[in-house]
């Protein structure tokens, strides 16, 4: 196993957990995984933490959120390694969301990085390569449309795809409920031994984990249904009732997740609503 050194931005929040974290692999020449948020001590603390003679010569970004690639282009003007992403900010959005956008839905301000250009586009399956290191990118939509995974051999840096902390914010038109549970099912066709998240800690049994996360999902589902079947309802309404213990603070990042799943439903002719776009556009089951 290669050199893997962590680092831990100083942005904590109730979205971020403790931080996002930064992954820097590999000796001598060494990639940086999610450089993290724009912020003078964390583009310090990562050139502090390689050895005398080191050099960056990767910088891969997860997912163009603020938080995971904000920091990206001063990191690469400070060290000439080129950023490495899927894509722009709206690059892999689903059909669905691309008409969605299209006809008038807003996002739901999760800090999208909307000036965020990579040096150079990664796709399903790049491999990328150091003396001692060896990554391939996997294509993994939801939390957002251009979510890429790292895997090295059985270990996974999973970015905001999967984390132990919490379930990941699937915000419409930025993220897509399908798309999301069909990464997690195809990482459930791979052996993994750990994976490392863009929050929290480690995750030492990703099978459960991935298990735990779609039964979730499948179990909201299945909720709203439920209680819809009483009354037609707006998400704002859905998530008071489905979300009655959780902070307030955290009800609007609740409220895009139910979206999504109404969105999911329509898709799927299990509900209907007149104007899927509108704030508080009233669902109904079919």
């Amino acid at each position: 196993m290669p050199r893997l050194r962590h680092l831990l931005a100083p942005n904590p929040s109730p979205l971020t957990f403790h931080g996002t974290n930064t992954y820097l692999l590999g000796s001598g020449q060494v990639a940086v995984i999610d450089p993290g948020p724009e912020d003078d001590r964390h583009l310090a603390a990562i050139l502090a933490a390689l050895d005398p003679g080191e050099r960056i010569s990767h910088i891969l970004v997860t997912h163009s959120h603020r938080d995971h690639s904000a920091l990206a282009p001063r990191l690469s003007a400070a060290t000439g390694a080129p950023v490495l992403a899927f894509g722009r900010a709206t690059d892999g959005r689903s059909p669905l969301m691309s008409r969605l956008a299209a006809a008038g839905l807003t996002a739901g301000g999760d800090g999208l990085d909307t000036d965020f250009t990579p040096d150079a586009r990664l796709d399903d399956g790049s491999t990328l390569h150091g003396p001692d290191w060896s990554l391939t990118a996997l294509h993994t939509p939801g939390h957002l449309g251009n979510h890429l995974c790292f895997a090295l051999g059985g270990w996974l840096f999973s970015g905001d795809h999967v984390m132990g902390w919490s379930s990941s914010v699937i915000s419409p038109p930025d993220g897509d409920m399908a798309a999301y549970c069909t990464a997690l099912q195809r990482l459930q066709g791979e052996p993994w031994d750990r994976f490392l998240p863009g929050h929290g800690d480690p995750i030492p049994d990703p099978a459960e984990r991935l298990h735990a996360l779609l039964t979730h999902r499948h179990q909201r589902e299945t909720q709203i249904l439920a209680l819809l079947s009483g009354a037609p309802a707006d998400p704002g309404s859905l998530t008071m009732r489905l979300y009655h213990d959780t902070p307030p603070a955290l009800h609007p990042a609740a409220r895009r997740n139910v979206l999504a799943h109404l969105l999911d439903l329509l898709e799927n002719n299990r509900v209907r609503t007149s104007d899927p776009t509108a704030p508080d556009a009233i669902f109904h089951l079919t």
